[in-house]
């Protein structure tokens, strides 16, 4: 039975994209627990911080998981432009999710400083915390490269969001790692606490620039990259490409996640009928679609008016 409703949930998600994200889950739940018992052992608090990002890790991708699931799922009636915002979403909750853990970390570094100086510290199994931070540092870096690579390969900004995290949080294991290191090499009490105050100084920037993209992804704002490859088209066909066009204008897109929607108005010439034109427009739109991966084209026709038109000159030799 739940191998039934596992099969349904993860109906439209590419196998790929569904076992990376399975994946991601059980990694981040086993890293979690070596970070607790890290932190068990020594008591120190850039550990301790570390293992908070951790729970983010396990909560971001339990709800990346769904995103995806939710994302591939078809346009219907209520939905008619698809669920793909929803990966947009899943980024930006991922992105609050980081900030939130930069403030707790920020907070319990400044208290163990006001901890240290009022009666002192001592951090204990310094090399066993060393030592399994190394675990989780490699572990996290390894998957946050193939999340990211995975993402970039399919579209997905869900992946590449919780494979940044996943990087991140190796950095933030380097950072602790270090912190403890430090601790035992110069018996120096507060560079366990500055090592927890430098991570969250890190992620906080980290899920900062998660919650631009989120956002800039839920209003809509122009992907530039985008735009420059649809007006090397556009422009192509109005220089001699064939199907020739006369000019366009009113071009917009924006992303659903990592589908595509485009829309704008075409100028051919005037005595052409429908069907000739409406050909010519669904082969560019074809084309557009091909060339962004995943997406749907709109071309409104409208008729030429330029009198000193060079396509329409063109067409009208041809005949």
């Amino acid at each position: 039975m739940i191998r039934n409703r596992l099969r349904e949930f993860f109906v439209y998600i590419p196998r790929i994209e569904a076992r990376a994200a399975l994946i991601s889950i059980a990694v981040g739940v086993t890293m979690l627990a070596v970070k607790f018992l890290a932190y068990a052992r020594t008591g120190s608090t850039a550990i301790l911080s570390d293992a908070l990002e951790g729970i983010v890790n396990v909560v971001a991708a339990g709800f990346a998981t769904y995103s995806l699931a939710t994302a591939h799922r078809p346009a219907d009636e209520e939905h008619p432009y698809g669920h793909g915002k929803v990966e947009f979403l899943s980024a930006g909750f991922e992105g609050g999710m980081i900030v939130l853990a930069a403030l707790i970390m920020f907070a319990e570094g400044a208290k163990r400083i006001h901890e240290i100086r009022r009666h002192g510290a001592r951090i204990d199994a310094i090399l066993y915390g060393v030592l399994l931070l190394g675990v989780a540092m490699a572990v996290h870096a390894v998957l946050g490269t193939y999340l990211i690579r995975l993402g970039k390969r399919q579209s997905s900004i869900t992946l590449e969001a919780d494979g940044w995290h996943l990087l991140t949080d190796a950095v933030t294991s380097g950072v602790a790692m270090l912190s403890l290191i430090l601790v035992k090499c110069t018996g120096w009490a507060y560079a366990d606490p500055l090592g927890a105050i430098a991570i969250a100084l890190y992620i906080s920037w980290t899920g900062m620039g998660l919650l631009r993209r989120a956002a800039a992804g839920l209003m809509d704002e122009q992907d530039h990259a985008d735009g420059r490859l649809l007006r090397d088209i556009l422009d192509a066909h109005v220089n001699g490409r064939e199907p020739r066009i006369c000019s366009y204008h009113k071009l917009r897109h924006r992303h659903s996640g990592r589908y595509h929607w485009v829309d704008f108005h075409m100028m051919v010439p005037a005595w052409w009928d429908i069907q000739r034109g409406h050909n010519h427009a669904s082969t560019i739109e074809y084309e557009i679609e091909q060339a962004l991966g995943v997406g749907n084209a709109t071309a409104h026709v409208e008729p030429c008016v330029n009198v000193k038109c060079p396509a329409c000159a063109a067409a009208r030799a041809v005949g």
